[in-house]
């Protein structure tokens, strides 16, 4: 079985809905202040690659939230639905958008140093510090 799956998402409100053609089941996990200002915690994102259909795009802000990127929601509901990089084009989803992905793992933590105390997770994965995020995405901005 491919790594890779086809999925479909909406909004909460039904005015935004996504078709991606390709979810990567390893999803990763963000740390940073950004992310845990936007949602509450941290933000548990599945990369769908470039081929993303949004449907009901007229609903969907956008917000620069750093040189490197872009978040966007619904503006009727508020919904969270991704994190695009700028220079590929990329998404980043929430995992929790697509509600028959098989397979998930978490393998990857950004701005570990920047986790607060309050919460922790058992899965050993690979963690990046600020510095190091900061410095692979330098090639991005």
């Amino acid at each position: 079985m491919s790594e890779l799956i086809k999925n479909e998402a909406s909004c909460l409100c039904g005015s935004v809905k996504i078709g991606v053609t390709n979810i990567n089941p390893k999803f990763t996990v963000c740390h940073c202040d950004t992310c845990r200002n936007w949602g509450g915690g941290p933000f548990f994102a599945v990369q769908c690659g470039t081929d993303v259909e949004i449907k009901g795009a007229e609903h969907v802000k956008e917000y620069n939230s750093s040189p490197w990127a872009a978040r966007g929601f619904c503006s009727t509901c508020g919904t969270h639905l991704f994190y695009r990089l700028n220079k590929s084009g990329s998404y980043n989803m929430p995992v929790g958008l697509f509600s028959k992905v098989d397979g998930l793992v978490m393998a990857l933590q950004y701005f570990s140093d920047q986790r607060p105390d309050y919460y922790c997770f058992s899965n050993q994965t690979q963690e990046m510090t600020e510095a190091e995020i900061k410095a692979y995405f330098a090639s991005e901005a």
